[in-house]
């Protein structure tokens, strides 16, 4: 059975997506319950494209314009991702699972009830987003951005931080001790404050 063909304002409900959907159309689609396995989704436009009870497994691929979308209950797990546009998107109950995503673009989504676990995230920018309920246990986040974002029970325990942003608005996070320790230059940076030994 061939998987279905993408595309604008397409409806796909209980279908299982394989193979190579490289620039691919799907602006404005709908997914409900399906399932995406083993894709190269290197070049996909999706934006605006609405997402629910929906599973990645081990998708791959670069540059995927994904701006303004919706996710509802989706899990994500061993996907290998760069370049990712998610900015403006909304995030809803949503896990991220043993993925590496690099370039990830955030910027000004909404996440509710988001998880990453065991995840590498490379320079993803959460500026201007709004986090509630966001975790990232066993996580190494490399250079993240969060400059002017809004969090709320956000815990960052779990998680190697290297090399932050925007670290005055972690107000609203969870750190370890040990993380405080870590996060104390670029805190002092941030806020103007001159260290001498």
């Amino acid at each position: 059975m061939q998987p279905p063909r993408l595309a604008p304002e397409g409806d796909y409900d209980g279908e299982t997506i394989s193979g190579d959907l490289g620039g691919a159309l799907a602006a404005n689609a709908r997914f409900l319950e399906c399932t995406f396995r083993d894709c190269d989704l290197t070049g996909l436009a999706a934006p605006r494209a609405r997402f629910a009870d929906t599973s990645l497994y081990a998708v791959q691929g670069a540059g995927l314009d994904l701006a303004e979308s919706e996710w509802w209950d989706c899990v994500v797990t061993g996907a290998r991702l760069g370049a990712v546009q998610l900015f403006g998107a909304e995030l809803r109950r949503v896990r991220f699972e043993g993925c590496k995503i690099e370039f990830l673009n955030l910027r000004g989504a909404s996440l509710r009830e988001v998880a990453f676990t065991g995840c590498q995230l490379v320079e993803p920018d959460f500026s201007e987003a709004s986090l509630e309920d966001v975790g990232f246990d066993g996580c190494r986040l490399t250079a993240p951005d969060f400059s002017r974002a809004r969090l709320v029970r956000t815990d960052l325990t779990g998680a190697e931080v290297a090399a932050p942003k925007g670290v005055r608005s972690l107000a609203g996070a969870t750190v370890s001790r040990l993380q405080l320790i870590d996060l104390a230059p670029a805190l002092a940076a941030d806020l103007g404050i001159t260290v001498v030994d």
